[in-house]
């Protein structure tokens, strides 16, 4: 699946007919698109996989810098597809499902890039548990948040662990056992997302949110994502000695030197390594 760039007009994103619409931007920042506006965006087979693919290949590409999970439509991602589900009673079927999206999630937290998402109208059940996985998100103030299972008999599982991992726990079992929507407002104060904007400024203040991580060290961003998630599961003083160990590498790298010199020198650093 290739990534079109901007900087090239005779590249183009992948057709409406697709699961996932690509764009790679001059500065290195990747936009998904989850193109299934009429489904909610649900979480098919075929959207799972398309997700799965595209991160599997901005994994390993060394140019890219930060990548943007988005939607078309008027729903972020409405969870799992519930017809698609219902079509296919078998309980080795859905432990394949669950188990497939578990590592679409898993893929973006080992992403060694920051992704952020962008979050307009709902983002139910599996849907809140994207927007969780993600290192950071942004959400239009009409935006909502819900993980509502257990409206249709079936506790959110697989969501509770990317939502228990962002809001606290009180917070969540709330969410998990009520299936009640919060808003924006609730779901920033919660520490389910970062930001709330406008819903005609969504696209202004994702933008803004890449570019001050594009503005940093590759190195730095890099080295930071991966060493946070792991410090986060060990024993405190495994975490420093984690930590530490890290930190002596990072202060090896070139970037390094060139942004303590820039500050000395009260000057704007440039990056050797983008």
């Amino acid at each position: 699946m290739p990534i079109s760039h901007d900087a090239r007009p005779s590249d183009s994103v992948k057709p409406s007919d697709s699961t996932i619409l690509q764009r790679l931007d001059h500065q290195g920042v990747v936009t998904l698109t989850m193109s299934a506006p009429e489904r909610f965006n649900a979480l098919s087979e075929a959207m799972l996989q398309a997700l799965h693919d595209a991160l599997t290949e901005i994994a390993d590409d060394s140019s890219v810098r930060c990548v943007v999970l988005a939607a078309e439509g008027k729903a972020f991602c409405a969870g799992h597809d519930l017809k698609q589900m219902r079509a296919n009673p078998d309980k080795a079927y859905y432990q394949s499902l669950f188990a497939r999206c578990g590592e679409v999630m898993q893929a973006i937290v080992n992403l060694p890039v920051p992704v952020i998402a962008k979050v307009q109208g709902i983002a139910t059940a599996a849907g809140c548990q994207l927007v969780a996985s993600c290192d950071l998100a942004v959400a239009a103030r009409s935006a909502r948040f819900a993980v509502s299972g257990i409206n249709v008999g079936l506790f959110c599982s697989t969501p509770a662990v990317a939502l228990s991992r962002n809001v606290a726990r009180k917070r969540a079992m709330e969410m998990l056992l009520t299936g009640e929507f919060i808003s924006a407002e609730q779901a920033a104060e919660w520490g389910l997302i970062n930001r709330v904007a406008e819903d005609a400024a969504l696209d202004d203040a994702t933008q803004a949110l890449t570019d001050s991580i594009c503005a940093k060290s590759a190195v730095a961003v890099r080295t930071g994502k991966a060493m946070f998630a792991r410090q986060l599961a060990m024993p405190l003083e495994d975490a420093y000695a984690f930590a530490g160990e890290i930190m002596a590498c990072n202060m090896l790298a070139d970037d390094v030197a060139e942004g303590i010199d820039a500050f000395i020198a009260k000057r704007p650093p440039h990056w050797r390594h983008c």
